[in-house]
């Protein structure tokens, strides 16, 4: 299923639609601010070990990232004592980041391992935010966007589902998307230390 969203005002209707279909444990693919991404509802086991079959990751431990709503539904998850990190992410959230974190307590009972951190998203995007808002949890996230690929796939959403319809149990169209991966950050030491640098410029 192809389900066109506009950024600046996603129907409410077609969010709603979505949401059902992850509440369901369905397997999404869906615009951010940097490349196209695949995702499910944190609590769907079966489709995060799908997911992360397809990246060619170990199912029972995943090194996927969630999509948060907003900085207060990062603190059901996270462990943010730092008032310098705090800062650091109010800075920079919304937008093209990946930042890694202290998970805490909640993260190893979801993925029945002794997962310490966790890569944390708030995409400045209204549709996966509102998609986030109206679930009430976070959602995993993985870019789909592969270099062995040709561009096109991580950029045109029709090409996308043509690629991703018997993976996906729905493809967003949510426009073009761009062709260059998000920021990651690591703030589990002390300093934070860019591993990637991807579409975000980091503000310190």
């Amino acid at each position: 299923m192809l389900i066109r969203l506009y950024n600046d005002n996603p129907s409410q209707k077609h969010i709603r639609q979505i949401v059902d279909i992850l509440d369901s444990g369905g397997v999404i693919i869906y615009p951010t601010d940097t490349v196209y991404a695949m995702g499910c509802d944190i609590n769907a086991t079966r489709s995060i070990e799908k997911i992360a079959r397809y990246k060619g990751l170990n199912p029972k431990n995943p090194d996927l990232s969630l999509i948060f709503h907003d900085m207060s539904q990062l603190s059901e998850y996270t462990i943010i004592r730092d008032n310098t990190l705090f800062k650091l992410l109010k800075r920079n959230l919304p937008g093209p980041f990946t930042f890694i974190v202290q998970a805490n307590n909640q993260i190893p009972k979801l993925f029945k391992n002794k997962k310490k951190t966790v890569g944390i998203r708030i995409p400045d995007n209204k549709i996966v935010l509102e998609l986030v808002r109206e679930l009430g949890r976070p959602i995993i996230t993985t870019s789909i966007h592969d270099p062995d690929e040709v561009l096109e796939y991580s950029t045109d959403p029709e090409l996308i589902h043509e690629k991703f319809s018997d993976f996906a149990d729905v493809v967003i169209d949510g426009g073009f998307g761009n062709n260059e991966a998000s920021t990651i950050v690591d703030c589990t030491g002390e300093e934070p230390e860019i591993i990637r640098q991807g579409l975000g410029i980091l503000e310190l």
